[in-house]
């Protein structure tokens, strides 16, 4: 299916709507009775995998039941999403997707084994992060503009590592290299942290590296940050610029986490998940785990997604239009 941006913005704007456009299964006195497998599109490591597992067992103590993280990688994370797509909609099998996935990959593919406008059902917005532009300490870039000079100076010579084509890692250096009029060269691997090990190894310069896994090499000084990628600056590494400071004004990338059920998920076993979503990622308990590293909780609810949604795939789907990129 090709999926032009009129078709992706009402994709958007009908997450939800699709509901209540098939039969619902019939509940059951109680929900859940069984184990609850939770599909994470990545490799064990990142930060979906990180939230996922954070949720997933605050569900498993809040139900009384089993809430077990499968990790199913490839394709920028459209694999996962292709097996939630087949899932029975019983509220059993979920997901756990970065906007890479939903806002990104979905102009990345001509087709898709799924459709992207009505094979969900959103749950709601679970956190965000941002992402820091990580280079090697011994390497020669001090600060952004070192990096984006010397990539004026030596155009698609200087190379950047990312998740896969598509992702956020990898949409976030070319919203960059897009509004400083510069060029690199993409080297995609299976995961971030493949990622980070090519710019520790200097395989590759540089790497968009999302917070949970950035802060531990910051702290330990493996790895030194240009810049974040979000608004605004860290509370975790205040003294790190943000790209939009750096030079970029109104730039700003960060993963951005929904969970997910098949489309047809009855609207009550939806809400019960929602409620408990928000419940837990506003806790003070999960505030606490997520703070140290960079990531703020959101908690929201399916009618909000809709609107943020549309927003991001409006962005990702003209950036990637513009750039002409394709999957490699």
């Amino acid at each position: 299916m090709s999926i032009t941006r009129r078709q992706a913005v009402l994709g958007a704007l009908g997450f939800g709507a699709a509901v209540a456009g098939r039969p619902a299964l019939a509940q059951g006195p109680a929900y859940p009775t069984r184990t609850v497998t939770v599909i994470v599109p990545f490799a064990p490591g990142g930060s979906t995998d990180f939230v996922a597992r954070l949720l997933s067992q605050q569900l498993s103590a809040q139900f009384g039941q089993q809430f077990v993280v499968d990790n199913r990688a490839g394709a920028s994370g459209t694999v996962g999403q292709a097996i939630l797509a087949r899932a029975r909609p019983d509220g059993y099998t979920l997901a756990v997707v970065p906007n890479g996935t939903f806002a990104m990959a979905p102009f990345m593919f001509e087709r898709l084994p799924y459709d992207n406008a009505t094979a969900f059902a959103p749950i709601g917005m679970l956190a965000t992060n941002a992402m820091f532009i990580c280079v090697n300490p011994s390497g020669p870039y001090k600060t952004l503009a070192d990096l984006l000079q010397a990539a004026r100076e030596k155009p698609g010579t200087i190379s950047y590592g990312s998740a896969g084509s598509g992702v956020a890692n990898h949409l976030g250096v070319e919203l960059m290299l897009d509004m400083s009029n510069t060029s690199m060269l993409h080297v995609p691997y299976r995961s971030g942290a493949q990622g980070v090990q090519a710019v520790l190894a200097k395989e590759v310069a540089l790497s968009f590296v999302d917070s949970v896994t950035a802060v531990p090499y910051l702290r330990s000084g493996e790895l030194r940050a240009l810049a974040v990628t979000s608004a605004e600056r860290s509370k975790e590494a205040p003294d790190v610029p943000t790209v939009a400071e750096s030079g970029l004004t109104g730039y700003r990338a960060s993963t951005d986490f929904g969970l997910f059920a098949p489309a047809g998920t009855p609207e009550p076993i939806v809400a019960q998940l929602a409620s408990a979503a928000r419940r837990i990622m506003l806790s003070a308990e999960v505030r606490e785990k997520l703070a140290p590293l960079s990531i703020d909780p959101v908690g929201g609810t399916p009618e909000e997604f809709r609107p943020y949604a549309a927003q991001e795939m409006e962005k990702w789907g003209a950036l990637i239009r513009k750039r002409n990129i394709k999957p490699e």
